[in-house]
């Protein structure tokens, strides 16, 4: 299939024809910029950004933002988070003012890159855990996330999971995660006695901008999503993660080199954060992982998808200190549920 030739061509067809709120202001977005109206005005600059900007997902999370901090009430009946039920078709003509409004508004929101930080992708994070404190037998962990956005995955012992057959987590926890994985589960008890996540724009989590950055990115008709997101966000507003402003590959460096205790288990977890590196910190990253797979108790718990330009599904790998190579568990889907499994080392 060729690729799109123009924004107007990347926005029909991100969604395609979904009969929800997104695919119709989409659609609108599109006819609108080939007639040269306000959002060509808007997307101006923005013509030859490569497919990997998601332009038409930044102009969305831009007027979900004005929804949002209660500038424009009549979208609202169109946002099913807000509790709007009103015809996704019917939308454009509404949005249409909305977006007329607010042009520079919306030309500026085009530079902040898509960030949801998804809690749903705990859930690959905890069952590469299992596998590593089964295999090495260490049960406490020193969490390292590079790419954390806003550290929300770093509090996942925080979360409750439950399954079939199995459950982990405080039952009192505001986070549920219900049926997450499809295969055979084996829960092993452990503790994170220390966590800490790094990010080239961390977001904070104590500020109401960064909160609202987050929930901009996340889709207003995926409910489940945003209530996940809302119950993390109360949670890491009791005990805000550690998030430092820094790539990849010197920060895992350092923080690596820094003595720990032999009975401690390192993990460096990561998810769908490879493909957004320069391709020389995703070798130095790699390069960090060996060396420490040879000198300390390590696991590195990856969701990631395959390769670039055929991205679907996501898999999620586990290595450890002692194993000849890679483990491929499974695959999860984009928002960390489900996660599939098809063997249980």
């Amino acid at each position: 299939m060729a690729e799109p030739r123009t924004l107007a061509d990347r926005m029909r067809r991100h969604f395609g024809d979904a009969d929800h709120v997104y695919a119709h202001l989409l659609h609108g977005m599109a006819a609108d910029w080939e007639a040269g109206g306000v959002v060509r005005e808007i997307c101006r600059g923005w013509e030859a950004a490569p497919a990997g900007a998601v332009v038409q997902l930044r102009l969305l999370a831009g007027l979900f933002r004005i929804v949002l901090t209660g500038r424009a009430p009549q979208l609202e009946p169109f946002y099913p988070c807000l509790g709007g039920t009103a015809p996704p078709g019917d939308v454009w003509p509404v949005a249409l003012p909305v977006v007329a409004a607010h042009v520079e508004e919306l030309h500026e929101a085009l530079a902040v890159a898509p960030q949801t930080n998804e809690v749903g992708r705990s859930t690959a994070l905890l069952v590469g855990l299992f596998v590593a404190v089964r295999r090495l037998g260490l049960r406490r962990v020193r969490l390292l996330e590079p790419g954390a956005s806003a550290g929300l995955n770093l509090l996942m012992d925080r979360f409750r999971f439950e399954g079939h057959g199995w459950n982990w987590g405080p039952p009192e926890s505001s986070v549920t995660l219900r049926e997450a994985v499809f295969g055979a589960v084996q829960p092993e008890d452990f503790t994170i006695v220390d966590r800490r996540g790094c990010d080239p724009a961390p977001v904070d989590v104590t500020s109401e901008q960064g909160r609202l950055r987050l929930r901009s990115f996340v889709w207003p008709f995926q409910v489940e999503r945003h209530e996940r997101l809302a119950a993390a966000l109360r949670l890491a507003a009791e005990d805000p993660p550690v998030v430092d402003r820094a790539g990849a590959a010197e920060w895992l460096a350092g923080r690596l080199d820094r003595p720990v205790d032999p009975g401690v288990l390192t993990v460096v977890w990561q998810s769908v954060t490879r493909q957004y590196w320069p391709a020389t910190d995703t070798a130095f990253v790699d390069g960090l992982i060996a060396d420490g797979l040879d000198r300390m108790p390590l696991a590195h718990v990856a969701m990631e998808y395959p390769q670039v330009g055929r991205p679907y599904p996501a898999e999620l790998v586990v290595r450890t200190t002692g194993s000849d190579a890679p483990t491929r568990l499974g695959t999860v889907a984009d928002h960390g549920i489900p996660v599939t499994l098809e063997c249980c080392p």
